[in-house]
């Protein structure tokens, strides 16, 4: 990755793309930023070069960058699916969205994979937030508050296989489990969304758990699972006492300030190797 050459990001919602733009930035390389309408805040980019594009203008988007001598691009950020309705494609968007095809219209990662198909083949190179940002994947460890006890990680263990049954149909990448009851699953709203709505659901005793890891042969390169400190927020409101999240393969933004916050709230914030918790092996 040569220090001159310019990165294009592709930016959705959330504060990822904009600590990758002020990373590259920082470090003298060129950035240019196209902004998802909807999802990203164009006013977070000011200073950098960026455009604001809906997703029916994909073919201006990807255009305006190789007229700025992009060649790695960055997918980082928050996206809802759009809907067929909201599309409203130019000719080109028309061209671009066919060779895309159906996947457009099923699961995420089923979305990504075919938008990165066509990004190679137009001669793209898709760079993970990861790779730009140090720090971003933690190891396996326990990062904030008390050890998970064994009813603690048997909730692991149920949600890990929870998401992963998730994982396999392309819906979600977490599930809230307490005491072996699985009280929500995320689809399309998101964990935040999940956790607001897990408040009522909440049973007597020891809190639950939320459970956060890749879906089976999900590609590194974007949409990776993230906690940060709303996630912890979120977790208290709805009661529960611990956060678990796939080591190496979960993106922990804010890492102090999210650290920080669990520690405080008494929540456990554990990265834990799938290995340890999959049916069939011993701890």
């Amino acid at each position: 990755m040569s220090a001159t050459e310019p990165l294009g990001i592709i930016a959705g919602g959330g504060g990822l793309p904009v600590r990758v733009a002020e990373a590259v930035a920082a470090s003298g390389r060129p950035v240019h930023v196209v902004v998802l309408e909807g999802h990203g805040d164009a006013a977070a980019y000011a200073g950098l070069p960026h455009r604001v594009y809906r997703w029916g203008l994909a073919a201006q988007m990807l255009a305006w960058l190789k007229q700025n001598g992009v060649r790695q691009v960055v997918l980082a950020g928050t996206v809802a699916r759009p809907s067929l309705l909201s599309l409203r494609p130019d000719a080109a968007g028309v061209k671009l969205l066919a060779r895309i095809g159906r996947a457009a219209f099923s699961g995420d990662d089923s979305i990504l994979r075919a938008v990165m198909k066509v990004l190679a083949e137009d001669g793209f190179e898709i760079v993970g937030a990861q790779h730009i940002l140090a720090g971003l994947l933690p190891p396996a460890a326990l990062l904030a508050g008390p050890a998970p006890d064994d009813l603690a990680r048997a909730d692991i263990q149920r949600g890990l296989a929870v998401c992963r049954a998730l994982g396999a149909v392309d819906v979600g990448q977490s599930c809230i489990v307490q005491q072996g009851l699985v009280l929500a699953v995320e689809a399309i709203e998101g964990t935040d969304a999940m956790l607001a709505r897990c408040g009522p659901l909440h049973r007597e005793g020891p809190g639950g758990v939320l459970v956060k890891c890749m879906k089976p042969g999900q590609s590194r390169l974007a949409d990776l699972p993230t906690i940060g400190p709303v996630t912890v927020d979120g977790a208290v409101a709805a009661g529960l006492r611990g956060l678990a999240f796939e080591a190496n393969g979960t993106i922990l933004l804010d890492r102090e300030t999210t650290i920080a916050r669990a520690r405080e709230a008494g929540l456990f914030l554990l990265a834990f190797d799938p290995a340890e918790f999959t049916e069939g092996t011993t701890a």
